[in-house]
């Protein structure tokens, strides 16, 4: 699957690694019910660090079409709930 984190790029990453993404994606949906500030941006970097860790990054003249978007590491709690689908920003 190929993921696009905003302002960053993209990167391939194996479908086999979306279990683990899943649970960080739920810890930050809780995070972000309950209004937790600053769970909700260490919870985002620690998402974004381990899709960036799996993932392998594409050339940066590399235009394929993403199939999940990942919000900016700097993305707001506000910006990011707008992002979310209904099963959050990792799909199961």
């Amino acid at each position: 699957m190929i993921v696009r984190i905003m302002g960053e790029g993209q990167v391939k990453l194996a479908d086999s690694h979306f279990a683990e993404l899943n649970e960080l994606d739920d810890v930050l949906l809780k995070e972000m019910d309950s209004g937790d500030g600053p769970g909700f941006r260490t919870t985002l970097h620690a998402l974004l660090d381990k899709v960036r860790e799996l993932g392998t990054p594409l050339p940066d003249d590399s235009l394929e079409p993403s199939e999940l978007i990942l919000p900016a590491p700097g993305a707001t709690l506000e910006e990011v709930r707008a992002m979310l689908g209904d099963d959050g920003l990792i799909p199961s």
